[in-house]
């Protein structure tokens, strides 16, 4: 892992970092012990790992609960350039929109295609980090994010063991999603929009009840999945104590 820059604000410290093609940020507290409990961010799909929502929620993580916070571009995204093919894929998205035709075949392949990318650059990515003084290899780690980070972090939950809480939702649900979703057992949070025009709400409901998770609990809020309340993102500090611990939150 190589930072490449670096700047301190607030309580927060920000560090742009590569590894081998893989672009990211990691945040960790200005002032705190080492082996800070790690939370995963992911971004939704078309965006990036500095979208204000991503920077504001792990900034919120960092000075409220004391966690370390990272993200990465997903392939293709951000910093990270574009493949023929995912340029195709883009391509047809916006054509299906723009004629009133479904995109759910188009996206469900999408998104499969970039998780099997993505899926092993996050397990790099973590690798490197917990040999960080802030992080350590013990400590506890989650994963959060809707949309495309959902149907990358579903199947990243599945394989990687050191993540042992998530927060998911607002995806559009195909059939691997919801078998990665049965062999999920780590307590989840889900993110269910309920007037999403793109992504239906029965589909939402059939994958939160596919979690094989004994502890999960759904959330839905109106609107869709680009309106979700700020209290959702206060909300995810506590369910993170819970599950992982917090430098400076003690919850009963």
């Amino acid at each position: 892992m190589h930072f490449t820059a670096q700047t301190s604000s607030n309580g927060v410290i920000e560090r742009d970092f590569t590894l081998d093609d893989v672009t990211g940020v990691f945040w960790s507290p200005a002032s705190g012990s080492d082996h800070a409990p790690l939370v995963l961010l992911g971004h939704g799909g078309g965006l990036h790992k500095r979208a204000p929502g991503l920077v504001a929620r792990a900034q919120h993580l960092v000075t409220t609960g004391g966690y370390a916070v990272a993200t990465i571009d997903a392939p293709g995204h951000g910093d990270r350039t574009r493949s023929a093919q995912d340029r195709r894929w883009v391509a047809a998205m916006l054509r299906a929109r723009a004629e009133g035709e479904p995109i759910g075949p188009i996206v469900a392949d999408y998104n499969s295609a970039l998780a099997e990318r993505a899926v092993p650059e996050w397990r790099m990515v973590l690798d490197a980090l917990q040999g960080l003084p802030e992080v350590g290899a013990d400590g506890g780690v989650g994963y959060s994010g809707m949309t495309l980070a959902s149907a990358i972090g579903l199947p990243l939950t599945v394989i990687e063991p050191r993540i042992t809480a998530a927060i998911f939702g607002g995806v559009l649900v195909y059939e691997s999603l919801v078998e990665a979703a049965r062999r999920i057992t780590v307590p989840i949070q889900f993110l269910l929009p309920w007037d999403d025009a793109e992504i239906d709400r029965q589909s939402g409901l059939e994958l939160f009840d596919a979690f094989g998770s004994t502890e999960k609990t759904l959330h839905a809020n109106p609107g869709g999945h680009h309106q979700v309340p700020w209290f959702e993102a206060e909300d995810s500090i506590g369910f993170f104590a819970r599950h992982l611990g917090s430098a400076r939150l003690t919850l009963a």
